[in-house]
């Protein structure tokens, strides 16, 4: 059994004052990109199934733009007959109630399975059972869901938990309303064959757990996220869990600091030939008011 996960594409980010030839923001355009290098490498591999974990759009009511090249790249893997479930994080999970979650429009793909309504929800397949935790506004009720998440472990088939949020305080985001996986439940983790995490953007194993892992981001969100692992993860469920992690091409990403007192020096010794297209990070050190 091939399973493909993938997490925070962030539909709909964008970034710096850069517009591409087609009137589109460039960051925003590169991770329509990415997005779409997913979607291609999906239908090469034609895996089982396919999950997202998690921030499939950057804000809770996206634009008309992102959201039509959301349903245009799904309704490729629609017509691939492959399902795809897809679990809300935390930004595009409504702060309020009375707002509609935009993940419920996906319910118009015959082969999406879309959870948004913070809470546990089980997806029952032939062959494998889907536990699905999207985001939580409200941690109090995580005990009771993990409760019911527990007592529906299929012994029988596959089992697989879908999650956004921290799994340690190492891997939280620092974002509002992102919730912390409590610590004295991590011995569910065993029970499953494999726990598929968003909300992180790198990737890599949790803990101690060798089936726990965060798909990472499949775009840089911010200057301080500069790894190069961005990508999607391929798992095959067979006698024993095997994980492979697939990266994609990504704008490079290059930084020059700079001493203020010694501008001209550093300035000129910099190779500048090499930065076309790329993401430019540019600190100066030693600046005083007068001096800026």
């Amino acid at each position: 059994m091939k399973i493909i996960h993938f997490s925070d594409t962030h539909l709909g980010f964008s970034d710096l004052d850069v517009t591409n030839d087609n009137g589109v923001n460039q960051r925003e355009a590169d991770f329509y990109e990415a997005f779409k290098d997913v979607v291609d490498a999906i239908i090469v591999e034609m895996p089982d199934y396919v999950i997202h974990t998690g921030d499939l759009f950057h804000r809770a009511s996206p634009s008309n733009r992102a959201i039509t090249f959301a349903l245009t790249q799904l309704k490729r893997l629609e017509e691939l007959n492959i399902p795809l479930i897809i679990i809300a994080g935390n930004h595009s999970t409504p702060r309020t109630t009375t707002s509609s979650p935009i993940l419920e429009a996906l319910s118009t793909l015959d082969n999406v399975r879309a959870v948004f309504e913070q809470g546990y929800e089980m997806l029952v397949f032939k062959d494998i059972v889907f536990h699905a935790m999207p985001h939580i506004n409200d941690e109090r009720i995580v005990p009771d869901e993990l409760d019911r998440m527990e007592a529906n472990i299929d012994v029988n088939k596959k089992n697989i938990m879908m999650m956004h949020c921290s799994v340690g305080a190492h891997y939280l985001m620092h974002e509002f309303g992102e919730w912390v996986y409590p610590q004295e439940r991590e011995d569910i983790f065993a029970k499953m064959d494999y726990v598929a995490l968003g909300h992180w953007h790198g990737f890599g194993s949790v803990g101690k757990h060798p089936n726990v892992y965060y798909a990472g981001s499949t775009e840089r969100t911010s200057s301080s996220d500069k790894r190069e692992d961005k990508g999607y993860v391929v798992l095959n469920l067979d006698e024993e869990l095997h994980i492979e992690h697939h990266t994609i091409p990504l704008r490079r990403s290059l930084g020059f600091s700079i001493d203020v007192d010694k501008y001209e020096e550093e300035v000129a010794s910099f190779d500048l030939v090499d930065i076309k297209d790329a993401l430019v990070e540019v600190k100066l050190y030693n600046l005083t008011a007068s001096s800026s």
